[in-house]
């Protein structure tokens, strides 16, 4: 269950057109920008591309991943 938090109408209307187009509801958008940003402080040294690549794909379905196979091709 949330709490009903106040945010500035600016913000709301760039999370309600962001999450139409990538498919979140309002909150979860909001939520997803605030994990980003709470990771982006934590992780200074990391790119933000960075960070949010992550959190989607921790978000992912675990049966979109394709196996990892090392490939005998080294030659010594």
């Amino acid at each position: 269950m949330g709490t009903p938090i106040r945010i500035h109408q600016d913000i709301y209307n760039a999370a309600k057109k962001t999450a139409k187009a990538e498919c979140r509801s309002i909150p979860g958008q909001i939520e997803f920008w605030a994990k980003i940003g709470k990771c982006a402080l934590e992780n200074p040294d990391l790119p933000i591309d960075f960070i949010r690549e992550v959190l989607i794909s921790k978000e992912q379905s675990r049966t979109l991943a394709e196996p990892f196979s090392l490939k005998d091709n080294i030659h010594a």
